[in-house]
């Protein structure tokens, strides 16, 4: 639970899901990361690293399998009638253990380009090990479209089985969290970039792109980095060439909705994305989104421009939408009001909730 946007949708469904109709559990890999301590106190936490440690000799899997042994004590030892797996080793674990137990299982990114991303060895096996997990699922369900159409690709699913439930946003709690405090900042135009510091999020384009600005007859930038990651000691090196623009490295921030409520902007340069909580949550807190054509995001405009694109993988792109951005700065406060309809009407926590416990159900 360390707050990615995975674990801040299971999070979501949790505090939500009706108390009439079901008893969640929570079951995790680690019993660690910050968001535990937002866990409903109605919960039961189980972990596999409360299990006792490994015995005899390693060989390829075996962590794998204990795991699985471990998930299939938990659901037996309490009775669970159905699973909600997300992420794709949770799934992987989950369509290990006994399929007497229906499950609902969620695609939270474009398989074909997180899949090998994320999973570094025995990919072949593991491509396997999905597909016949998703191919088991009494039902599943991907944040977008995009993602949807991905998966009946990758895993050779019927699209068809496949229903898209965007991510919701709980918009009373964000902008209540965006009050907690203020955070300091000067009167340089200021834009925040929240995400893990790795390769397919884009910050690098994003560093890239305020370097090309510094020779641009404009005020400085401040740029508000939020994050960490292996990325982190190379994006910090290359900053030094963004003078008289300055990227500022603030680490990972439990709550970073005061952030993004004080900014100017929210920059969103990733190369692929299911569907962006981040920019959910700035839609939320009226900020202005500049974002790349990647993935899911797209999917977050639709009658209405909504956010200032760039083209992904592509810092000159980036360079231009932020010029452009400052050069008109009005067009953005159309761009936040649809923004804030679009969330009122297609991703309402309570409608999407809704929709998982109907699934969750029938099962």
């Amino acid at each position: 639970m360390r707050g990615g946007g995975s674990e801040q949708q299971i999070l979501l469904l949790l505090r939500h899901l009706s108390r009439e109709r079901f008893e969640p559990h929570l079951y995790l890999l680690q019993r660690t990361g910050d968001l535990l301590s937002d866990v409903p106190s109605d919960v039961p936490v189980y972990a596999f690293d409360d299990s006792p440690p490994s015995r005899g000799l390693y060989f390829p899997g075996k962590v794998f399998r204990e795991q699985v042994r471990h998930l299939q004590h938990v659901v037996d030892s309490h009775s669970i009638d159905v699973i909600y797996d997300r992420t794709f080793h949770m799934t992987m674990i989950a369509g290990g253990i006994k399929q007497t137990v229906p499950r609902v299982s969620t695609i939270v990114s474009p398989p074909e380009q997180a899949f090998p991303l994320v999973e570094s060895r025995f990919l072949w096996l593991k491509h396997r090990q999905l597909r016949k997990a998703y191919h088991a699922s009494a039902r599943v369900v991907a944040v977008s479209d995009l993602a949807a159409e991905s998966a009946a690709r990758f895993y050779g699913l019927s699209r068809s089985r496949i229903t898209t439930v965007a991510n919701p946003v709980d918009h009373e709690r964000i902008v209540n969290f965006a009050k907690a405090e203020t955070p300091p900042r000067d009167e340089r135009f200021t834009l925040v970039c929240v995400g893990r510091m790795t390769a397919e999020k884009g910050q690098r384009d994003l560093v890239e792109a305020v370097a090309l600005l510094a020779n641009d007859n404009i005020q400085p930038l401040c740029v508000w980095m939020i994050g960490d990651g292996p990325l982190r000691a190379e994006l910090q090196e290359l900053s030094s060439k963004c003078h008289p623009h300055e990227i500022k490295f603030l680490m990972r921030q439990p709550n970073p909705a005061p952030w993004i409520a004080s900014a100017d902007a929210l920059v969103l340069p990733s190369h692929f994305e299911g569907m962006p909580n981040v920019v959910l949550e700035a839609f939320a807190l009226s900020t202005p989104v500049i974002a790349t054509r990647a993935g899911g995001t797209i999917e977050l405009q639709r009658d209405e421009p909504t956010i200032l694109w760039a083209e992904p993988s592509n810092p000159k792109s980036l360079a231009a939408a932020i010029r452009q951005f400052i050069a008109d700065r009005n067009s953005a406060k159309q761009r936040t009001a649809a923004a804030t309809q679009l969330i009122r009407t297609h991703h309402d926590v309570h409608n999407a909730v809704r929709q998982i416990e109907d699934f969750l159900a029938a099962n």
